[in-house]
C-alpha cells in the first residue's frame, strides 16, 4: 500500500518536473533576445509557445534567430560591411605609398646613373 502511494507521488513529482523543464526550456530563445533588446522578441516568444505543440521543432530555429541580433551592431552585416570599407582604404593607402616608393627608387637609381656616368667620363679625359 506505501509503495503505491510513493509511485503516485514519484509520478506526479516527475511529471510536474519535465512539465516545468519543458516550459522553462522553451523560453530560451524568448529570454536571450529580450536581453540583446531584440526588435523581434514578442514573435520570438509566441512562436517558441507554438513550438510547445510541435515538440520543440521551431526551437533551434528561435535559437538562432535570437541570437543573430545585437543592439550594438544588429544583425552583424553593416559592421562587415564597414570591415570591408576600411580594408578597401587601407589598401588603396598601401598601393599609394608603394608607388611613391617605386617612384623614389627609380629616381635614386636614375641618379646614381648619372653619378656612374660623371665619373666614368672624368676618368677617360
Amino acid at each position: 500500500m506505501f509503495l503505491d502511494y510513493f509511485a503516485l507521488g514519484m509520478l506526479i513529482f516527475v511529471s510536474l518536473v519535465l512539465f516545468y523543464g519543458v516550459i522553462a526550456i522553451h523560453d530560451i530563445p524568448y529570454e536571450i533576445a529580450k536581453e540583446r533588446d531584440h526588435p523581434h522578441q514578442d514573435a520570438i516568444h509566441y512562436a517558441g509557445w507554438v513550438s510547445l505543440f510541435t515538440l520543440h521543432a521551431l526551437w533551434p530555429f528561435l535559437w538562432i534567430w535570437a541570437t543573430l541580433w545585437r543592439k550594438e551592431r544588429g544583425w552583424g552585416f553593416k559592421q562587415q560591411n564597414k570591415l570591408n570599407h576600411d580594408l578597401s582604404l587601407k589598401m588603396e593607402q598601401m598601393d599609394h605609398e608603394l608607388t611613391k616608393l617605386k617612384l623614389e627608387l627609380a629616381t635614386l637609381k636614375k641618379a646614381d646613373s648619372r653619378g656612374n656616368d660623371m665619373t666614368s667620363q672624368e676618368g677617360h679625359h
